[in-house]
């Protein structure tokens, strides 16, 4: 699938909702319909419920990397999971909504229940494993069981973690294995995005189609990937950046996703050849090009002299790189002021 595509120049896009619907339905409408009209190839969820993302304790601790919930009186990190999941039935209703937009829709499951949700109900095509389960050798084994492409990401992890993980999801029968490069920041500094991982990737797995997971603000970052290599580009969206939840200020609007989709479509076909050469027509360059001219009226039998000589478009007489075979030539005609220089014209 990803591989195929690569071999053919094709970016395929993921458009990551993640839990940016906030729970709303409508609002997930709205963004796969913005997905839709930006030409993205998937959008994509998250299937984690409260009991799959989080043990107690870390309910009890009450705090979320940098959203300490301790210190909200609107919600507990609890109740946030709970607001922000999204259940087996609404993502059949997304599904549904997907197939009529015929745009591709996929989820990233964090447990055996949900992986088998996502593959027999959902009918995904491929499955998308996140950053924190590159070492989570069950899940693995069970997602490489489908026996169905795999994307999985690798923020937070070794070049040894991901060589294991490639490993284990092929022995555990998938046919096919993608790699994103990923910074598990949200958002990261530029100087953490590292974008010469993607060539070593390319190297170590060079049967595994290599793309960008994005967690930066704006568009540069998914659009420098693409001229890298990137075969394969997720980026959150979202319909507006001031929206609360976990991810809406690192997503894309709908605008700056048309943008990074323009760029996987245009890009590709203008990295062409590294073969140094002309692509212009000739007859173009002919056009675009000087010949030797005449730079003031040279008598018959006149001796060339460098002053005599101008270079003006088009290229249809002597060309200039001729200029020091020409000096010193016998003129074998008049030639008039500004008249193109032709080899007949001299002996």
């Amino acid at each position: 699938m990803f591989r195929e595509m690569a071999a053919a120049g094709r970016v395929y896009i993921i458009a990551e909702l993640a839990a940016n619907h906030n729970g709303n339905m409508e609002y997930a409408r709205k963004m796969i319909r913005s997905a839709s009209l930006a030409k993205a190839d998937c959008v994509k969820f998250q299937s984690w419920s409260k009991d799959s993302i989080f043990s107690k304790v870390k309910y009890e601790e009450n705090c979320f990397i940098a959203d300490d919930y301790r210190n909200r009186k609107d919600m507990t990190l609890e109740q946030s999971v709970e607001k922000y999941a999204i259940s087996e039935v609404q993502l059949m209703e997304m599904r549904e909504y997907c197939d009529s937009l015929n745009i591709e829709m996929t989820s990233t499951p964090f447990n055996a229940q949900e992986l088998g949700f996502l593959t027999n109900e959902l009918r995904a095509k491929f499955i998308k494993v996140a950053s924190m389960d590159l070492n989570n050798v069950p899940l693995l084994r069970h997602v490489g069981s489908k026996a169905l492409p795999v994307v999985i990401s690798t923020g937070m992890g070794s070049i040894g973690e991901i060589d294991s993980a490639v490993n284990i999801l092929i022995k555990a029968g998938s046919p096919e294995v993608a790699i994103l490069h990923c910074v598990s920041e949200y958002p990261p500094q530029d100087s953490l995005v590292h974008f010469r991982k993607m060539e070593t990737l390319h190297r170590m797995f060079p049967d595994c189609a290599i793309g960008f997971s994005d967690h930066t603000l704006g568009t540069i970052m998914p659009i420098a990937a693409i001229a890298l290599g990137a075969t394969i580009v997720e980026k959150h969206i979202t319909l507006d950046k001031n929206l609360p939840g976990w991810d809406h200020k690192v997503s894309a609007t709908p605008d700056e996703l048309v943008t990074i989709v323009e760029a996987a479509r245009r890009i590709p076909a203008a990295m062409g050849s590294s073969r140094v050469e002309a692509v212009e027509s000739a007859d173009r360059i002919r056009e675009f090009r000087r010949s030797l001219v005449a730079a003031r009226p040279i008598a018959k039998g006149d001796r060339i002299t460098p002053d005599m000589l101008d270079s003006k478009r088009p290229a249809r007489g002597i060309e200039p790189d001729m200029f020091d075979h020409v000096v010193g030539r016998i003129a074998a005609k008049d030639i008039g002021f500004d008249d193109i220089i032709y080899p007949a014209d001299l002996v």
